[in-house]
């Protein structure tokens, strides 16, 4: 936990602390073959995850057995004498621990909440130097949580952290009710995370495995109707029940909290509510236990919920949850998803933060080529790929290994992608018919549903919209728009910065337009925006990434054979600049297919 200030009429301290629970310191695999060509490959698939499911079990129990103790790590501490709490330990942590005023809640309500267990012995016999945290989360992918960044701050979550999803009841000691644990992989906490202040309090955690629950989607960037003054909203966790205990609730909890005006937490909080950073919730705690409807500790990282989108992330508060007068605030996730967005779908070949780039050599050598930020290199074969004519990168059945989507010469469209139970890659036909069209192109979760959609023209000229079903299979086309006979149709991403993915055309003038998402699924694109003049390359490919630094790049080859990534500005209006490109390597002319 963190201490912040608030405004009062007596000092100008009182405290303010994050809604976490912590007890710091605390007493080459070959596809399927058809008649028509297919590629011919073998990957080597590295684990995601060394942690063992006998070591997260006994993370989980060792969290479990603290909190069934009420070793929630709430602040013992005295006031200091001016109205605020002692300012926290060394790891930027104090706390507060379930909903108060909440009522049960049941997984078929909220299937995507999760339970994030921490727990560091420290490597030593002596228990007093053990570190442990407790935190809700969002499951927005099946392999990605979305949580508070300060719950993931200055913690190893891969070492010692586990995720536990598809129950409404804590762990008891190793019981985990019927619910799953699995490792987090890797860690992304918002650059700008402020940990005095509680600003940009948003982070995302890969797991080791995917989980096999329902997800919920964010609020779209730009979203403003769920923000409403006296909208409806639902918060949902573990954390404490009553402000004089520092127990949490056994089962997952939920309370009705109406959205409030940016004004009614500035009014209290003063400078320490940030508007549109931070969402205000909830009717004015009254004083006591009786009469306060509030998340508490334990409840961090939790979702806030409006209209079926995450809105908010269970972030700050009064320390005990109940001083009179006082709201709950949470990380405003619209405002976020520009850095969000990118971090739930960045599925890669290797499994870095970086986008990597399948070349075919003049032979029909697949390669797959890795990215090192500024550069390519450490290729892989992956086999012959003759009889191709077009392939493309995405994670199409949200496992989060990255799928290749390709056609070959007689026009079948195929996902050749990574089957965990059988650890080989597999072939899936999409479906014949596909040779017809112009281009296709994985622009990524065009629709908002948080699964990959695909868009293509035709030689008519028509835009189609498929979209995606999240497990490799595509509803029918849409059709989305006229008069695209000349253009090329490219896009793998958010290249506007607001989260939404944007299709890039390219028309017969060489000069490069940019369709921005709108998330609608009736209306996916908005009006062209012209991006560029005299883009006159000899080959095109957009793989999300490359550099790593969450923006969606744009690869291109000169006429000679040198590769550049043009980096996304996260402009609407210039994304693209040449000031921002980067030489990504040279003797690329004679790959004869790009990704």
């Amino acid at each position: 936990m963190t201490s912040g200030r608030r405004k009062s009429s007596i000092v100008l301290s009182a405290a303010v602390t994050a809604l976490a629970l912590g007890t710091a310191a605390l007493s080459a695999a070959v596809p399927a073959q058809a008649d028509t060509p297919q590629p011919t490959a073998k990957r080597s698939v590295q684990p995601r995850t060394t942690v063992s499911q006998a070591e997260l079990l006994r993370t989980v129990k060792d969290s479990a057995d603290r909190l069934q103790r009420g070793e929630s790590g709430a602040p013992a501490d005295a006031d200091s004498g001016d109205g605020s709490r002692p300012a926290p330990g060394p790891s930027g942590r104090t706390v507060d621990p379930k909903i108060i005023g909440g009522a049960a809640a049941t997984l078929d309500e909220a299937p995507w909440m999760v339970q994030l267990h921490y727990y560091d012995d420290k490597g030593t016999a002596d228990t007093a130097d053990d570190e442990g945290y407790f935190c809700g989360g969002t499951l927005v992918a099946p392999a990605k949580v979305l949580t508070a960044a300060h719950c993931v701050d200055g913690l190893d979550w891969e070492t010692n952290g586990a995720v536990v999803g598809g129950t409404t009841q804590l762990p008891e000691g190793g019981d985990l009710h019927g619910g799953t644990a699995t490792g987090v992989w890797k860690q992304w906490v918002h650059p700008d995370f402020d940990d005095v202040n509680l600003d940009f309090d948003v982070a995302v955690l890969t797991l080791g495995s995917a989980l096999p629950y329902q997800t919920l989607q964010p609020a779209a960037s730009g979203d403003t109707a769920r923000y409403k003054t006296g909208t409806p909203a639902t918060v949902y966790g573990w954390g404490r029940t009553s402000s004089t205990s520092d127990d949490i609730s056994p089962v997952l909890l939920k309370a009705s909290v109406p959205v409030q005006a940016d004004s009614a937490c500035s009014g209290y909080f003063g400078s320490e509510f940030v508007p549109e950073k931070m969402v205000c919730a909830g009717q004015p705690a009254s004083g006591q236990d009786t009469g306060t409807v509030s998340p508490c500790n334990g409840d961090s990282g939790g979702p806030l919920v409006v209209n079926g989108r995450i809105a908010g992330v269970v972030s700050w508060g009064v320390t005990d949850c109940v001083e009179s007068g006082a709201y709950s605030v949470y990380a405003k996730t619209a405002t976020f998803a520009g850095e969000v967005n990118p971090r739930v779908d960045d599925a890669n070949l290797n499994f870095d933060d970086k986008a990597d780039l399948f070349a075919r050599a003049s032979n029909g050598e697949g390669f797959n080529y890795y990215s090192r930020g500024t550069s390519l290199g450490d290729r892989e074969s992956v086999g012959d790929w003759q009889g191709i004519d077009l392939v493309r990168q995405a994670d199409v059945n949200r496992d989060f290994y990255q799928d290749y989507v390709y056609r070959n010469t007689a026009g079948e469209l195929y996902w050749w992608g990574y089957d965990s139970a059988a650890e080989t890659y597999l072939d899936h036909k999409i479906g014949p018919g596909w040779g017809s069209l112009r281009n296709i192109t994985l622009t990524g979760d065009v629709t908002g549903d948080g699964f990959v959609d695909l868009t293509a023209n035709d030689s008519a000229g028509t835009l189609w919209m498929w979209a995606g079903r999240g497990n490799g299979t595509f509803a029918a086309k849409v059709q989305i728009g006229v008069g695209w006979s000349t253009y090329q149709v490219y896009g793998r991403g958010d290249y506007s910065g607001d989260g939404k993915p944007d299709l890039i055309a390219r028309d017969a003038s060489a000069v490069l337009w940019m369709y921005k998402g709108t998330g609608s699924a009736s209306a996916p694109f908005s009006g062209r925006v012209k991006v560029g003049t005299g883009w006159n390359f000899t080959a095109y490919a957009t793989t999300g990434d490359v550099t790593g630094d969450g923006r969606a790049d744009f690869i291109v080859r000169d006429t000679a054979g040198v590769l550049w990534a043009y980096k996304s500005t996260g402009s609407a209006t210039v994304p693209f600049a040449t000031s921002a490109r980067i030489k990504l390597g040279v003797g690329w002319g004679s790959y004869s297919l790009l990704g």
